[in-house]
C-alpha cells in the first residue's frame, strides 16, 4: 500500500493515511482550488481517490478541527508547517543500464548537501562528481535529505521521512543528482533516520500511534515498532525503505543509530526492512542496507538463518576511536575505552583482524561488559573511517584532522583506512585536508527549542572537558563557516594530500591482495616497541606488505620477510606526496632457499610504506 499522496496519472490521486485513533479525517485541498473531501476508514487507514493535479497543495483535517500536513508527504514546498504537495514521480531516467557497484569494491564518500558547495543544492553537486570519480570514489553517502525545519540542518531533525528537503532542490533535484551519479559510475547511499523524528514540525505526534512511552531514546520517546497499533507504523517505515530505493533509484540506505530502534517482537523491524530490500533486489539490481550501531553486535549483519537481521554491513566505530586516540592522545568521553602507545597499537591490530575492539570485555566508559566477536563475518561487512560527520561535527570546534594532526599523520590516517580489508569511507574534504570546520547547525523557528539546543550542546561538551563556548548552532555564520573550500585542492600540501589519497585508492583497486577482503589472507602484528604496525595481505600468488609508523619518532627495526622480491609501491615520505624523501629500499630481495630474511629498516615519524611481492618475482 502506497502512503501519502500517490499520483495515478490523468489528474487522479490516491491519498492514504494511517491514523486508527482519529475519529474523522478529511482531505482539505487548498490549491489550486479549495476542496474538503471526506476520507473513508478501513482497518486503520483513511483513503480516497480524487481529482488532483501534481503541485496541488493539501492538508488532512483531523476530527473536523485541526489541519495536519501529510506525515507521508513527498514534498513540503513551504516548509515543515506548510501544506503538502502532490508529486508526479514520472522522471526520464538515463540509468537503465546501471548495474551498481559490488559492495566489496565500494569506496564511500560521505557528504552534506548544504555545505558541499556554496549553493548547497543537488544541482550544484553534479559538476563535482567527475572530480570524485577521478579521486577513486565510487559510492557517495548523502547525509539525510528528509524535510527538516528551515534551510540548514545536518538532517537528523527531519520530520517528513518521505519528503525531499525543499531548499536542496526537492524531488526532481535529488533524482537528477542520482541519475548523474550513475552516469559517472558512482553509486548513491542515502542516510535515513528511523530511530526518531525531529521536534519541530513533527505532526506524527498528534496521530497517537507512531510513538511509545515504553522506551526512551536520547531524543525522547521511541518510535512505536512493537506496541499496540504498531503494524501501520512498521509499514510506514518499511515502505519508506522501498520508496527511496524504487522512486529515487538509490543503491542503498544507511540506517542511523539503529541501537535506538526498539523492537522486542519475534521479527525485528530491521529484519522486515531487510527482507523487503532483498525481495526488491531479486526483482531488480542489488540494493544494500547499512546500519550505524554502537552495540558491537554481529547479529545485525548475520543472516536470519543464524538469528541475525541480515543487514549488508555496519559502521565500525571501534576502528575510528582507537586510531583517533593513537594519533591525538585524546582519551576523554567515549575515547577512554581506547589506549595510547603499544596497547593502543594492539587494539588497532585487533580492529583489522576482528573489526570490533571490544568483544564482551569491560568498557570503562559504559562501566560494563561490551560487544561480541564478529570473526565469522566478512571484513567487507564493516565500514571504517578516520573521520565522519559525527566525529568531526560533534567536537565543539568542528575540528578535522587537518586541525589536529601533522601533515604526515594525516597521510598515515588515510593509509590506515584505505589499506584496510573493510569498506573505507571518507568524509568530504578530508582527501585534501580541508581547513573549514564542520560545525553542528540548525535553523529552527521555535525560540525555546533553539535555546534548548544551545544548552544541550554545552552539556554534551562537558563530558569531553572542552573549555570555552561552542559556536551558536542557530547562527547562519556557523553554517557558512562549515562550507568546503574546494580551491584548496590545487594548493601545495593540499594537492599533495589529494594525490596521495588518489594513489592509495588506485592501489586498492588494482592490486588483488588489497581488493579481496579476507580474514584468512590477513596477517597483522605490532613490531616490538617501535610502534610499527605490520599489515600483510595476500591473494593467490600476490602479496602486499604495509608498514605504518604510528609514532612521532623515527623507527629503526628489523623486519622478517618471506622469500621473494619485494618492490616498493608507495612511500608517504616521497617528495611526490609532500615528503622530504626516503631512504627505504626500492627493492628488498630475500635469499634463495631461505624461509625468511631479516631486513633492517628506518622509517620517518608517521611514515607509511607499501611493498608488493608476486611468486617468482
Amino acid at each position: 500500500m502506497k502512503l501519502g499522496s500517490h499520483y495515478l496519472g490523468d489528474r487522479q490521486c490516491q491519498f492514504t493515511l494511517w491514523a486508527p485513533l482519529i475519529n474523522q479525517v478529511a482531505l482539505r485541498i487548498v490549491s489550486p482550488t479549495e476542496q474538503l473531501i471526506p476520507l473513508e476508514y478501513n482497518d486503520g487507514y483513511w483513503q480516497a481517490t480524487v481529482e488532483a493535479e501534481p503541485g496541488s497543495l493539501y492538508f488532512y483535517q483531523l476530527d473536523g478541527d485541526r489541519d495536519c500536513p501529510d506525515p507521508a508527504s513527498h514534498f513540503q514546498p513551504q516548509g515543515v508547517h506548510g501544506p503538502s504537495a502532490v508529486v508526479d514521480h514520472t522522471f526520464i531516467w538515463t540509468d537503465k543500464d546501471w548495474a551498481g557497484i559490488p559492495w566489496a569494491e565500494s569506496v564511500i564518500y560521505e557528504l552534506h548537501v548544504g555545505t558541499f558547495t556554496p549553493e548547497g543544492t543537488f544541482a550544484a553537486m553534479i559538476p563535482r562528481l567527475a572530480d570524485l570519480r577521478q579521486l577513486g570514489v565510487n559510492t557517495i553517502e548523502v547525509m539525510p535529505v528528509a524535510q527538516f525545519p528551515g534551510d540548514r540542518n545536518w538532517g537528523y531533525d527531519g520530520v517528513y521521512p518521505y519528503a525531499v528537503q525543499n531548499s536542496y532542490g526537492g524531488v526532481d533535484g535529488f533524482k537528477q543528482f542520482v541519475d548523474a551519479c550513475h552516469a559517472q559510475g558512482i553509486a548513491v547511499i542515502l542516510d535515513v533516520v528511523y530511530n526518531h523524528l525531529g521536534p519541530e514540525g513533527n505532526y506524527l505526534w498528534g496521530l497517537g500511534t507512531y510513538f511509545t512511552e515504553k522506551y526512551k531514546t536520547p531524543w525522547g520517546s521511541a518510535i512505536n515498532f512493537d506496541a499496540a497499533y504498531s503494524d501501520g507504523v512498521r509499514h510506514y517505515f518499511v515502505q519508506n525503505v522501498l520508496y527511496w530505493l524504487e522512486s529515487f533509484h538509490v543503491d542503498g540506505l544507511r540506517l542511523d543509530a539503529i541501537h535506538a530502534i526498539y523492537d522486542f517482537g519475534a521479527k525485528h523491524v530491521l529484519q522486515e526492512m531487510m527482507e523487503a530490500t532483498m525481495l526488491l533486489s531479486q526483482q531488480q539490481r542489488h540494493r544494500y542496507l547499512i546500519a550505524e550501531s554502537d552495540l558491537n553486535d554481529p547479529r545485525i549483519i548475520r543472516p536470519a538463518s543464524m538469528g541475525g537481521y541480515g543487514m549488508d554491513a555496519q559502521w565500525n566505530d571501534d576502528f575510528h576511536h582507537v586510531l583517533h586516540v593513537l594519533l591525538t592522545g585524546e582519551q576523554e568521553g567515549y575515547y577512554e575505552d581506547y589506549e595510547t602507545g603499544y596497547s593502543g597499537l594492539e587494539q588497532l591490530a585487533k580492529s583489522y583482524r576482528e573489526n570490533f575492539v571490544h568483544t564482551w570485555d569491560y568498557s570503562r566508559h559504559r562501566l560494563r561488559q561490551h560487544g561480541d566477536r564478529a570473526i565469522d563475518c566478512s571484513p567487507s561487512q564493516f565500514v571504517v573511517f578516520a573521520q565522519n560527520h559525527d566525529q568531526v561535527g560533534n567536537r565543539m570546534n568542528g575540528d578535522r584532522f587537518s586541525h589536529l594532526l601533522s601533515f604526515a599523520a594525516q597521510k598515515l590516517a588515510a593509509a590506515a583506512t584505505l589499506l584496510s580489508p573493510s569498506i573505507p569511507m571518507l568524509f568530504m574534504g578530508e582527501e585534501y585536508g580541508e581547513t573549514a570546520p564542520f560545525f553542528f547547525f540548525i535553523s529552527h523557528g521555535d525560540p525555546q527549542l533553539v535555546e534548548a539546543v544551545r544548552a544541550g550542546r554545552k552539556e554534551e561538551f562537558a563530558a569531553f572537558q572542552e573549555a570555552g563556548e561552542p559556536p551558536d548552532p542557530q547562527a547562519i555564520a556557523t553554517f557558512e563557516a562549515s562550507k568546503l573550500n574546494w580551491e584548496l585542492r590545487q594548493v601545495q600540501s593540499h594537492k599533495a594530500l589529494w594525490l596521495f589519497y588518489q594513489k592509495l585508492l588506485q592501489l586498492r583497486a588494482e592490486h588483488l591482495a588489497l581488493s579481496h577482503p579476507s580474514r584468512q589472507n590477513l596477517e597483522v602484528s605490532v613490531l616490538g616497541a617501535e610502534h610499527i604496525l605490520k599489515l600483510r595481505r595476500w591473494h593467490q600468488n600476490h602479496q602486499v606488505l604495509c608498514l605504518l609508523n604510528i609514532s612521532a619518532n623515527v623507527a629503526r627495526f628489523k623486519l622478517a620477510l618471506p622469500p621473494g622480491t619485494w618492490k616498493k609501491l608507495l612511500d608517504s615520505t616521497d617528495e611526490a606526496w609532500g615528503g622530504a624523501g626516503s631512504d627505504l629500499p626500492e627493492v628488498m630481495p630475500t635469499e634463495r632457499g631461505a624461509t625468511v630474511s631479516q631486513q633492517e629498516l628506518e622509517m620517518s615519524p608517521y611514515g607509511v610504506v607499501v611493498y608488493e611481492c608476486s611468486t617468482g618475482g
